[in-house]
């Protein structure tokens, strides 16, 4: 469980982070959106502990993160976007150094390195110097690093950097795999990673969070498409007068039946189809067709930043 509470982090006079919350339960697979400069990665770097907060709190399974920091990071496997790599140092050498900061037992620690190997499909690289590896490959030396351990708590910034398209394939299964005993929060700029494997979805915008939603509710959410007798010049009126309707755009007309796309302010949900319905029936309208329209999280992506 990661917890939250009116998080703020200044740089001089400049906020990074403005007064953010959420809670994060056991399980859970959450994208961290947002533009550069929204706040992503020092929201990332506090929940690991790199930062200390300006104001607010963080807890990490109960624990308060600045009373308890090394056992809140002993939970944590953190993926910067740049993986500190040793480049002189072969990929098993590497892992056993990171083995051996985290604490991981003897006992358990080979077992652990060839685990951590095996998920992320370096068995054939283990004796080569980190120089020597493609890019792609680095990248999953950062997140075998990462994942070394089985940390309760997996933050990734970026972990299909540099993966070829079968590699990205393996990467989603993998976090997916790992969520099954683990929170995972990842920060990417790929909307199709976050759609492809994450739950929700939390969108930051210059420091605040603009959106803390489920993939569900999104796509749910994303606007209805109405078909009736009456043309744009009519309709309008309707539209612009209505609570909730945040743009149209007519789709087609045939044979006198008009069909218009009502994009919807967001959490307006599907309860606006009946009242819109209502609305339309009582202004002596014929009503061909009400059906929700489903939008892509990129579409509110945008709509969220513009606002």
């Amino acid at each position: 469980m990661i917890k939250v509470q009116n998080l703020i982090r200044k740089y001089a006079d400049f906020v990074a982070v403005d007064g953010v919350s959420f809670e994060i339960p056991k399980g859970q697979i959450v994208g961290l959106l947002g533009h550069n400069g929204a706040g992503k990665t020092t929201i990332m770097k506090i929940l690991t502990g790199y930062l200390e907060a300006t104001a607010g709190d963080v807890s990490i399974n109960g624990l308060d993160i600045n009373e308890n920091l090394l056992e809140v990071q002993q939970s944590i496997g953190y993926l910067p976007e740049n993986a500190p790599l040793y480049q002189d140092l072969t990929v098993l050498d590497y892992l056993e150094f990171v083995a051996d900061l985290k604490g991981v037992p003897e006992s358990y620690r080979q077992a652990a390195i060839a685990k951590a190997i095996d998920k992320t499909s370096l068995q054939a690289k283990a004796a080569d110097k980190i120089e020597k590896l493609s890019k792609g490959y680095k990248q999953r030396v950062g997140v075998a690093q990462a994942i070394l351990g089985d940390p309760e708590i997996l933050i990734l910034d970026e972990p299909t950097n540099g993966l070829d398209p079968v590699q990205i394939q393996e990467m989603r299964n993998l976090i997916v795999e790992l969520a099954q005993s683990a929170t995972v929060i990842i920060s990417t700029h790929i909307m199709q990673e976050v759609e492809a494997i994450c739950e929700r979805v939390l969108i930051l915008e210059r420091g605040k969070l603009a959106l803390d939603s489920t993939l569900e509710e999104i796509k749910s959410t994303g606007g209805v498409i109405l078909s009736v007798n009456k043309p744009e010049i009519e309709a309008k009126s309707l539209f612009n007068k209505v609570s909730g309707i945040q743009s149209y755009k007519l789709l087609n007309d045939q044979s006198g039946i008009y069909s218009y796309l009502l994009t919807l302010e967001y959490n307006t949900g599907s309860r606006f189809l009946p009242e819109l319905a209502h609305m339309v029936v009582n202004k002596g309208w014929s009503l061909y067709a009400l059906s929700p329209h489903e939008q892509s999280l990129e579409s509110v992506f945008r709509s969220v930043s513009a606002a």
